[in-house]
């Protein structure tokens, strides 16, 4: 009974967005961007739009959005919204951060990479335009992924924080006490392997055609270097979606190697408690500036 109600809640609300959705006027990029994958259809292989199209999706999104936060630090009007102040970026850190994401990116992902041809091919998952789901439903595919990634990083994340294993794997990750953007993939192998997987179970869950593979690749990239951005800029367009955690949570837990595991969200903190430290920083924080203005 409870399944049903479930079900046609769901179907009500995908009714209802359908139906505001006929009231919208066109999308004036819909029809350049339909041209383009038809394009790459004709011209490309499954093969090479699953692998290399996936890769080239990567590595364009990631340095892009890392792009906002390098440019902050030099600017000064940006500093006041900087966390750790004391801590300021260095040439020196990033260039040791840009070598080992390189090592990552193209000898322990682009590996893993090269399998996305054959999932999409044991799945049967599609690739062509007409069968592309519309806007909101990948919308809420990407939130349902973001759901189970989040969910796979709490846990798995605050095991590589057990003291008998930290030191092997994840103090890689902690070597920047003070994060910043670049760094959101800076880790051990192991890591990326281990805290990597968690990003794919949403892909074999929700997917139903090649395009939420990348929409997935650039929302979660988007979340894991705002985080790590070392910046809690006002006006956050990240901040509407409920239960975002946000550059200060995650920076709370690189000041303090403890607590804040969550990847995306608070709720796994909240209910296991790890959150209490940062709700007490926080509170002390507030009575500091209420001091301050007195």
């Amino acid at each position: 009974m409870a399944m049903n109600d479930s079900v046609n809640i769901l179907n009500s609300a995908y009714l209802a967005v359908e139906y505001i959705d006929s009231f919208l006027p066109d999308n004036p990029l819909q029809q350049p961007f339909k041209n383009a994958w038809n394009y790459m259809l004709d011209n490309y292989t499954k093969f090479q739009i699953a692998t290399w199209g996936s890769l080239i999706v990567h590595e364009v999104s990631y340095f892009l959005l890392c792009v906002p936060g390098f440019v902050f630090q030099f600017i000064p009007y940006m500093q006041k919204y900087k966390i750790q102040q004391d801590k300021p970026e260095t040439w020196e850190k990033q260039w040791k951060c840009f070598k080992t994401l390189l090592f990552n990116h193209f000898f322990i992902q682009l590996p893993l990479i090269c399998g996305t041809y054959y999932f999409t091919e044991y799945f049967n998952i599609p690739y062509e335009w007409e069968e592309m789901p519309k806007w909101y439903v990948l919308v809420a595919q990407c939130f349902g992924c973001a759901v189970i990634e989040d969910a796979w990083h709490y846990f798995l994340h605050r095991l590589l924080h057990h003291k008998r294993i930290y030191k092997y794997i994840h103090k890689v990750h902690h070597e920047f006490v003070s994060p910043f953007g670049m760094q959101a993939e800076y880790a051990h192998p192991l890591e990326t392997l281990i805290l990597g997987t968690g990003f794919f179970i949403g892909i074999v869950v929700f997917c139903n055609h090649v395009i939420l593979l990348w929409a997935w690749v650039i929302c979660r990239l988007m979340e894991t270097i705002d985080v790590h951005s070392g910046y809690d800029v006002p006006l956050n367009p990240l901040h509407l979606v409920p239960f975002y955690a946000g550059a200060r949570f995650h920076d709370f837990h690189h000041m303090n190697f403890i607590g804040n595991y969550a990847s995306t969200f608070t709720w796994w903190d909240r209910i296991f408690g790890t959150d209490s430290q940062f709700i007490a920083y926080k509170e002390k924080e507030k009575k500091q500036q209420l001091i301050t203005k007195k």
